[in-house]
């Protein structure tokens, strides 16, 4: 007997759900949200007031385009997974774009066309279905390489390239949520601290909230941190962004930016789908504790709409990678209370919906959460950077299955971080060529021993 599935309204392949009709508030979801993504989701408007031109309120407004585009995933599109940024190819982005383009207008042309070339690739790939066949085909000594890529050029990023901007303004707040966070995330002792007290099980089910709250009581004690909070309500100035940053204001980008983009469009699409196989085999394990509801789990489906995301984003307020399938952490987070059974979460979808606030971007209007953060923004980007540096590392490495594949892998990572994208894959598919052979994997899908 097949399980019903969250009722919706059915467009095409898509299921558009009507939050508090379709879709329940689950209160614990909807708190954690508005704490973590007013932490995370605010944390590229340092780079754009930095080194896009945008002031405070602009750059708010193009991250509050970002908000709800990601929101369309769950409610839009109905996709099963929370959604989140491809966050390890950011630092690879950046280097691409800030290292090749003087001016805030071709930035974010570079921004538009390496949106648009992911969502010719993500649509051809989905509409064909050799998305699957070219992950089959891809060595996992190239995967790895590009992985390590982006682990070398976030850490690079951080402790190099922009730490007279943000690392040296901050230097104890920064270290102190970098190293928190670290420990509440990856730390082996952590991990049975939490396994024997419920006080730290809670705290790290935070994720990265109690790193960014210890860091804005540190900062101000140590002089790194002011605060300057004001009382109001915002009106994010979307027409003045739009001006700023959408091609149909500042002009298309150039064939060759499209041409240049499309190398690191691909690398992207190697992690986002690794991304989207994380997502259901998280989705899988939990469907072992909760019968009582159908997951629609359609590659297709999720390849068209991150095609529409991206694509949408690209026009209207282009920082890629913004649009990604999978936030892993909460989405973990998520299904975690799912599995309690229905008095926990009547369905996965409600809690999705919750968490990213019913898809209303209350965040982005409130002065007083707006100006508190201010200060803490630069934090917040060295956070996700360091985090994301330390995951894609871990991760790079335990593929390797003999010593000559991991000097590759170092290798290959050293190429892409250091180099342009395109050089970089050529170094990296040369390198696992003569030092390591093709080496597929015929089943690339991790799986729990």
């Amino acid at each position: 007997m097949s399980q019903p599935e969250q009722p919706g309204w059915r467009w095409g392949p898509f299921t558009f759900r009507l939050p508090f009709y379709h879709s329940k508030l689950c209160w614990p979801e909807f708190f954690q949200g508005l704490l973590i993504a007013a932490a995370t989701g605010l944390s590229l408007v340092p780079l754009m007031t930095g080194f896009f031109g945008l002031s405070f309120e602009e750059a708010v407004a193009v991250s509050l385009i970002h908000s709800i585009l990601i929101t369309s995933s769950i409610i839009v599109f109905g996709e099963p997974y929370a959604p989140g940024w491809i966050t390890p190819a950011l630092p690879l982005v950046l280097a691409f774009v800030l290292g090749g383009y003087e001016t805030p207008d071709e930035r974010f042309q570079a921004m538009t066309a390496l949106s648009l070339d992911f969502a010719l690739l993500l649509f051809l790939l989905g509409v064909t279905g050799l998305g699957k066949r070219f992950m089959l085909w891809l060595p996992d000594t190239l995967k790895a390489g590009i992985i390590l890529g982006a682990a070398i050029a976030a850490l690079k990023r951080v402790l190099v390239d922009d730490a007279d901007r943000f690392l040296l303004q901050q230097p104890v707040a920064t270290t102190i949520a970098c190293a928190v966070c670290l420990i509440f995330a990856f730390s082996l002792p952590m991990a049975k601290l939490k396994e024997k007290y419920r006080f730290f099980a809670l705290l790290g089910a935070l994720g990265l909230l109690p790193g960014f709250v210890l860091a804005g009581i540190i900062g101000p004690m140590v002089g790194e941190v002011t605060y300057d909070i004001q009382w109001g309500i915002l009106i994010p100035p979307l027409g003045d962004a739009w001006a700023k940053v959408s091609p149909f204001a500042i002009g298309w980008p150039s064939m060759d930016m499209f041409i240049q983009g499309m190398p690191l469009a691909l690398i992207t699409y190697v992690i986002l789908f690794g991304d989207l196989v994380t997502g259901n085999e998280v989705i899988r394990e939990g469907l072992q504790s909760r019968q009582d509801e159908h997951i629609d789990i359609n590659p297709t489906r999720s390849h068209i709409s991150l095609a529409i995301r991206n694509a949408l984003m690209g026009i209207s307020a282009p920082f890629f990678p913004t649009q990604g399938a999978l936030w892993t952490g909460v989405h973990v987070i998520i299904m975690q209370r799912w599995k309690q059974g229905k008095e926990a979460m009547d369905s996965l979808h409600s809690g999705l919906a919750s968490y990213y606030l019913m898809g209303l971007p209350i965040l982005f209007f409130l002065l007083p959460l707006l100006t508190g953060l201010k200060p803490l923004l630069g934090i917040a980007l060295s956070l996700t950077l360091v985090l994301t540096g330390f995951a894609c590392a871990y991760i790079a490495m335990a593929i390797p299955k003999n010593n000559t594949s991991r000097g590759a892998v170092v290798l290959i990572g050293a190429a892409l971080a250091f180099f342009e994208p395109w050089i970089g894959l050529l170094i990296g598919i040369a390198t696992t060529l003569l030092l390591v052979g093709w080496d597929r994997n015929p089943d690339p899908i991790p799986h729990e021993d």
